[in-house]
């Protein structure tokens, strides 16, 4: 599924990520741990496309990054990468069915397909009676929830997900875990990480630990 090989990413001469290599099998879950500056969401940004490295490739689904234009680069993002953010970044003036719903319409996928798969996704979070609620209505784990329905609905290969419980209590996090490894293993979805939690990181099969821009250890996790 993911397969890089030698990346490299500097600011202002500074090296962030420092000849990287790795290999991430279909429908494996990776928990990507360090210190905070070590390079994890670096990492995940070059992976998302979000950021290019200066050396080195980024193969995900067949496609090498490095050789997209940036149109490319954005469809093929829409299409095969669901993104999962610490704060959630749900779209304030729409609702929880229309933040859901807004990565098919960037598809171009049918209204009466979009609704169904949407409601469908909603119930199995558990917030179909939360639909036509805006995000200031929900609580910080029915948000999360709404930001994983929104990253899987587009039935991606890969799901990139950054802190996804950072902002959470115990109690909603470890739901809000359990929910993502069911999806996950439900839609056969890749996953990678990033991580603080020794909790979040149960539920992955391997763990990468970072330092520095570079991959120290390597672990399986079951």
């Amino acid at each position: 599924m993911v397969q890089v090989t030698h990346l490299s990413k500097s600011y202002q001469l500074r090296p962030v990520l420092q000849d990287l290599s790795f290999s991430i099998e279909t429908g494996q879950r990776i928990a990507l741990v360090g210190p905070s500056g070590c390079g994890k969401t670096t990492l995940l940004n070059c992976l998302g496309g979000i950021d290019r490295g200066e050396r080195g490739s980024i193969e995900i689904q067949g496609f090498k990054l490095e050789e997209l234009s940036s149109e490319e680069l954005t469809k093929m993002r829409r299409e095969h990468i669901g993104t999962i953010f610490q704060f959630f970044h749900l779209l304030p003036t729409l609702t929880v069915f229309e933040n859901v719903e807004f990565p098919l319409q960037l598809l171009g996928i049918a209204e009466a397909t979009r609704t169904k798969r949407v409601m469908e996704l909603l119930e199995r979070v558990s917030l179909l009676h939360q639909a036509k609620a805006l995000p200031t209505q929900l609580s910080g784990g029915e948000m999360q929830r709404v930001a994983i329905a929104r990253a899987i609905v587009h039935r991606p290969s890969l799901v990139l997900a950054d802190e996804p419980t950072g902002n959470l209590d115990s109690v909603n996090g470890g739901k809000v875990l359990d929910l993502l490894a069911e999806l996950s293993n439900e839609n056969h979805i890749t996953l990678l990480m990033v991580t603080h939690s020794h909790e979040a990181a149960r539920i992955c099969d391997r763990i990468f630990e970072m330092c520095d821009g570079v991959i120290i250890e390597k672990k399986d996790n079951r």
